[in-house]
């Protein structure tokens, strides 16, 4: 009984399994290395953001330019003169062509005069997406920034102004 024993405990053992090791294996086709270098970007400012000029009243108002047309709109107790209607910012940017672009704009919370009045910037708004392809031919795009203005009622007079920060760079 003991001979069976040693026998079968011999088979066990060789049925186990064992650590193999495996012949290393070059990739086919072999690995490469590679880099690809693009011309900085150049971010040019054409025209500024401008909300025109504005008649406030007793009730409160608001006022949009539109980003992609430059169209000013009114709503509420403000109204736009004709003779200044204002203009979207309007910005260009060149780099190697067929490459994508991340542009973004921060926006200022309010507009400030000289005597230390405020208007409030409810948004600052981008012609579309963030998201841009540098033309392969021109090597540049152009883009938009128009905005919403909070008017309060009887907004005291004056010349508002703030800057923003429109950023390009590469994905």
């Amino acid at each position: 009984m003991r001979r069976i024993l040693l026998l079968t405990a011999a088979a066990l053992g060789l049925t186990l399994p064992t650590p193999g090791v495996a012949a290393p294996v070059a990739p086919n086709p072999p690995a490469t290395g590679r880099a690809l270098l693009l011309v900085p970007l150049k971010l040019t400012k054409i025209d500024d953001l401008d909300f025109g000029t504005l008649v406030p009243s007793g009730s409160l108002g608001a006022v949009t330019i539109n980003p992609s047309t430059g169209a000013r709109t009114t709503i509420g107790g403000v109204t736009g003169l004709a003779s200044d209607v204002g203009r979207r910012g309007y910005f260009a940017t060149a780099g190697s062509p067929n490459q994508l672009v991340v542009v973004s704009v921060s926006q200022p919370g309010a507009l400030t005069s000289v005597a230390g009045d405020t208007i409030p910037v409810l948004a600052l708004t981008l012609d579309g997406a963030s998201v841009r392809t540098i033309d392969p031919t021109t090597r540049n795009f152009f883009f938009g920034v128009g905005g919403i203005l909070l008017i309060g009622a009887n907004q005291p007079e004056g010349v508002y102004t703030a800057t923003f920060d429109v950023t390009a760079s590469y994905l």
